[in-house]
Parts: C-alpha cells; structure tokens; sequence
C-alpha cells in the first residue's frame, strides 16, 4: 500500500514536532500539496542547486532539509535569486519541499545528541533545557471510572516524568452539580443537586499533545461535560531545549581531545581558543551557531564548548575559563542526513540521501 507525503510529515513531526522550533526559524512544510503519493524521498542539508537537480532527475516528489529553502519572507517570485529560482522549479516539478531545522536541534533524539555520539560522551542531557513548555491537566472523575480515564491520558501521552511514566497525583474527594432540564447527566436527576464521590486526577504533559490528551479525556470520561483545568508549569522540560553536555569516558589534554575531535568528525581544520592549562573531561556541544549556550556551558562547568560561527569576542571574552572550539557550520551537522534516513527508513522505503551536496565552504 501506498503512502502519500502527508503521512510522512505526520510521522515525522511525532518525533519532531515543529512547535519545538525557535521563533525565528521556518520549519515544516514549505512547498506543495501533502495529500498526493509518495514517490521517492530526498534527504539534504541545504535545498540547494545541486539538490534539486538531483531530485527531478532520479523522480523525487519530496525534497526533506534540515535549513529551511524559504527562511525570510519572499515578497516576489520571479526567479531572481537562487530560492526563488529553486520555489519556482520545486512548483513546476510537484516537488514537496518539508523542513525540520531548529526543532530538529531542539529535541532529544536529534541533532546534538547524535553529535555527542559520534565523540562517545556519557551522561548526555540538554544544556539548556526550555520552559513554558510543560502543562498539568487536572480534572475529577467518578471513583469507579478513574482508571479508564487516567490509562486514556497514559496512553495519549500524559504523565512522563523523566525516566518516569504513568505519573499521575490522586485525591479523593465529592463534587456537586445539578442538571437543567436540558441536560443528559450520566448520574444524578435534573433540578436536583446530586453529590458524587469523586477522583482528583492530575497529569503532567508537554505542550505538543495538548489536544490528544484534552481529546482522551473527553472520550472517555463519562460525564456529559467534564470539569477539568490545564494550567501552564514553570518546570523546565529537560527533553526539549538547545545544545547538549556529558562527559568522556577517559579525561584527555585539551590538545589531545582537539585532535581527537578533528580525527572523529574528519574536520580540515578547528579553531580553537587559548588553551586553559587543565584535563577536558566535561564537554558541551551544539551543532550549528551555537555561541548563544558559552555562558550556559561556563555555568556548568564544562571544559570546553564546540559549536560553529563563534566571533573573535566570543575566544577573548571567557578566556582561561572555557576551550572554546569552533569546527565550522556544516561539518558540525553533517550527521543528520543520516540521522533523518535512519528516521525515515524504519517505515518508508523510498528515501535516499543526497549524493550531490558538498560543503558550501571551503579551506586553503
């Protein structure tokens, strides 16, 4: 059986969701009708010249980038600039064009935590975790139906903690109502008030199956109409968020871990600021331009921060403090091609990574 493009998207954004990215950013779908066939997917860091050539050559209808080809608002399309060249081609050819940047970043699963792999740390969480991101669902159930209503929300998502699911705080109690006479009540008789021995359940969720675990609720909670709160938490979600630290199995020299660096991620060349004269055994990390996180990584005490797109006032400013290690944009995200493949090639069969893009900068 067939699948068509929008039922890709729907799987990636499970695992990714695109409210995860940054407020600047413009990932999701960028071009195209999502609601035709699959054909053959193409996995790229940049939609470039090469890429889409590329793909209307070997029959590609979906075009999948980690930047987004659309990233400031094109107030005209008339092919004068490579991106309105490439929009216009993507249209002319059915190309859908689907973009996963800073929510990719951002998640767990993703850019950084594959980067932290590839230098073998341990004990890897995100450096800097975000807020405003966590809501608690609270409503009151009937005693002998609050195991229903309670496995429906674990099943929709709700009440992982950590390591930890199933979550949930309890309370008994009774609640009061009556029904007009316009009312279908499950309990109790109309223009009377009823008492009823209830459950106070109470469940932690993140901001991106607000509507799942709102709709499990409803299905199966048996009143007519339910009482319940979702409320906002200031708790800091350590699953979503930017950059990523751990640390290595085995302290090395600052040198000996820059050219260790340099061997496992195949670099030409690192810039790197002065050396701090100790051992680095605490390493944080963030694949793209990351220098917003040196302070963050300062704070924990990392003993160096990789990243890219560093300017000279960044290996002035903490110096003594911090390595600083600069290993340039692209080569700190060249794992997630290959990371969205392996995403990808678990339940669609028809994608392949591009063959045809290079690194845009190069070193004399």
């Amino acid at each position: 059986m067939s699948n068509t493009i929008y039922q890709v998207i729907e799987y990636l954004e499970k695992i990714v969701p695109v409210c995860y990215q940054e407020s600047y950013d413009n990932s999701g779908l960028l071009i195209g009708n999502p609601n035709v066939e699959l054909k053959k997917g193409l996995i790229c860091l940049d939609v470039t010249q090469l890429v889409m050539n590329e793909a209307v050559e070997t029959g590609c209808n979906l075009i999948i980038s980690h930047h987004p080809l659309i990233f400031n608002p094109l107030k005209k399309i008339i092919g004068s600039t490579l991106c309105e060249n490439l929009v216009i081609q993507a249209i002319k050819n059915d190309i859908v064009i689907y973009a996963m940047h800073t929510n990719l970043d951002n998640v767990l699963c993703g850019v950084n935590q594959r980067f932290a792999e590839n230098l073998g740390l341990k004990n890897t969480r995100i450096l800097q975790p975000i807020q405003n991101n966590l809501y608690k669902l609270i409503t009151y159930v009937p005693t002998e139906y609050v195991e229903i209503v309670r496995n429906a929300l674990f099943q929709a998502g709700a009440g992982t903690i950590g390591n930890y699911n199933s979550c949930s705080f309890n309370a008994e109690g009774y609640g009061t109502f009556m029904a007009n006479k316009n009312a279908n009540p499950f309990v109790g008789n109309k223009n009377k008030i009823h008492q009823e021995k209830e459950i106070r359940t109470e469940v932690i969720f993140p901001i991106h199956i607000k509507s799942r675990v709102i709709s499990a609720l409803i299905k199966n909670h048996p009143y007519e109409e339910p009482a319940f709160d979702v409320v906002l938490l200031a708790n800091t979600n350590k699953t979503i968020g930017a950059g990523m630290i751990g640390e290595l199995e085995t302290p090395m020299s600052e040198l000996d871990f820059l050219q260790f660096l340099k061997k496992q991620l195949q670099l030409s060349c690192i810039k790197y600021s002065k050396f701090c004269k100790k051992q680095v055994k605490t390493v944080a990390l963030c694949g793209g331009s990351g220098s917003f996180l040196i302070g963050e990584a300062i704070r924990q005490k990392a003993d160096i921060f990789i990243s890219s797109e560093l300017k000279h006032n960044h290996f002035v400013e903490p110096a003594g403090v911090i390595l600083l290690a600069d290993i340039g944009h692209f080569e700190s995200e060249i794992y997630i091609k290959k990371l969205l493949y392996e995403i990808l090639i678990k339940k669609f069969s028809t994608f392949a990574l591009s063959l045809n893009e290079k690194n845009p900068v190069s070193y004399l």
